[in-house]
């Protein structure tokens, strides 16, 4: 399956990203590999497999879970201390929804 540069630009548009000619040429390479992939997978009978909620199906439910261990938390200080940006406790970001 091909890709376009227009496609890739306009997938870049929706998710607010900025890509150099470069980059353009790099997503669109690798956009088209996983699409080609896709199809692949596509020929394959999947005719009587049930679908599955996560690859460890079979598995115990927390069996891709890392022990849950109680941790002291940070103060407000340590949290925001490498924080690019921060004022009245909270970290500052730049408004991202401007359409």
């Amino acid at each position: 399956m091909k890709i376009t540069e227009q496609e890739v630009r306009y997938v870049a548009e929706l998710a607010h990203l900025a890509l150099t000619e470069e980059e353009l040429a790099r997503m669109r390479a690798e956009l088209e590999e996983i699409l080609v992939y896709m199809d692949k997978l596509n020929e394959l009978d999947t005719t009587g497999v049930a679908p599955m909620a996560q690859v460890l199906y079979e598995a115990e439910e927390t069996a891709t879970l890392r022990e849950d261990i109680e941790r002291e938390t940070f103060d407000n200080a340590t949290a925001l201390a490498n924080a690019p940006s921060a004022g009245g406790g909270y970290f500052k970001v730049p408004k991202v929804i401007e359409k």
